[in-house]
């Protein structure tokens, strides 16, 4: 038989402003007793936070690794049902209660302050609540007071810009019923054979992984709890929300893009005001293929006879190249057409090719060539010879083998 973990049982809502209050009260309590315990200048958490949430079943513990070496993140991911284990939280969770705010927020910030901790953390499991939410912010705020406080002062290294991502892995309610009674089936099976050989260790039987009620009320927590507590942050931090539907490559290429460095978030902010006129690469390809096709479309009416000649040269010069080059899908071209003499000319073949899938760099090569000597001086004189070198690259043919 299945062994029993406790649940939590949701608690009915508290209004809002009591929510806020309570919260209020509960953070000020673990904040004024850390300053106690630890002093305020050794109050030093972690730059990055990842508070990692998800549906049940949708591969929280699969991408957990990936994660974490994407962010560079050395420190095993915290688990806040993990840290509760103290005998009041055991006794709690036996009675199928939810372990208090205060007591989750007091262990996840004294944790948060490890060493190990200092890259980076991943969260798992927090927050669940409103009244967490209220005292995530809280934290991000003492952090940002401290970096100010610290600002001019040797410690000041320590207390860095802090960076707050919300990441959130979504399946459907059918989808996740369906992964937690596949996973209550390979839960059966690991542990019978390490039973049979024993070899291995068990792992943790949950009762909603073999009772599909019991499953879809386990996902109905998460709609109704967790997913509103992650989503309220959503104005407030970075917010990553991660379909896990599809395949784990596919989810996977989600995250490393929903990741992808954020230099407005990870700068410190005088830093990135010297930065902040240049544009973003995801700014300037986010329209970059209506510009594209703006462009060639004024060629068309605006040059037409020297869109045509480019298109010309392309046709008689470049392709046969191209295409004698498919299998490594780079090819170089040089040229000295007096057409591209005229700039527009050389943008006009940039901009074809990347129309067609090619990408097109060309670079001007300038030689002196020894034009006439000057017999009574000695001196040579030389003309320069324009050579342009074209470079092409495409995704080259795949090749079968053996």
């Amino acid at each position: 038989m299945p062994s029993i973990v406790a649940e939590s049982a949701p608690k009915p809502a508290a209004p809002p402003d009591l929510e806020i209050k309570d919260a209020q009260l509960i953070f000020n309590h673990v904040w004024k007793q850390m300053e106690a315990d630890y002093g305020r200048e050794n109050l030093r958490f972690p730059k990055e936070l990842i508070l990692l949430g998800g549906a049940p079943g949708a591969g929280k513990g699969t991408n957990t690794d990936f994660i974490r070496k994407l962010r560079g993140i050395t420190a095993q991911p915290i688990v806040v049902s993990a840290l509760l284990d103290t005998p009041e939280a055991k006794a709690l969770k036996s009675q199928g209660s939810m372990v208090g705010d205060r007591e989750v927020v007091g262990i996840l910030f004294r944790k948060l302050l490890e060493p190990e901790q200092q890259n980076g953390a991943i969260l798992d499991g927090f927050p669940r609540t409103k009244v967490q939410v209220e005292c995530l912010k809280m934290l991000f705020d003492e952090m940002m007071r401290l970096r100010r406080d610290f600002s001019d002062t040797p410690d000041a290294a320590h207390f860095k810009q802090p960076i707050f991502h919300i990441m959130v892995l979504f399946v459907d309610e059918a989808e996740s019923i369906a992964r937690q009674l596949k996973r209550g089936q390979e839960v059966l099976a690991h542990n019978e054979e390490v039973r049979r050989s024993g070899l291995g260790e068990l792992w943790e039987e949950r009762t909603t992984d073999f009772d599909p009620a019991l499953a879809r009320n386990r996902y109905k927590v998460f709609k109704e709890k967790t997913y509103d507590a992650l989503v309220s942050l959503k104005e407030i931090f970075h917010y990553h929300f991660i379909n896990a539907q599809s395949s784990l490559e596919s989810v996977q290429e989600n995250i490393v893009r929903e990741l992808e460095y954020q230099s407005s978030l990870e700068l410190d902010p005088r830093t990135f005001d010297v930065l902040r006129k240049l544009p973003l690469a995801s700014e300037l390809i986010r329209h970059a293929r209506q510009e594209l096709v703006r462009r060639l479309d004024h060629y068309k009416v605006e040059n037409s006879e020297l869109m045509q000649s480019v298109v010309e040269f392309i046709q008689k010069k470049v392709q046969p190249i191209v295409e004698r080059h498919a299998i490594s899908g780079h090819a170089h071209i040089n040229t000295e057409n007096k057409l591209f003499h005229d700039p527009l000319a050389l943008a006009i073949l940039i901009d074809i090719f990347s129309e067609r899938g090619f990408h097109a760099t060309v670079d001007l090569h300038k030689v002196e060539i020894p034009d006439r000597f000057d017999l009574q001086t000695g001196e040579v004189h030389c003309r320069v010879k324009k050579v342009f070198r074209i470079n092409i690259m495409f995704k080259g043919s795949e090749i079968r083998r053996g």
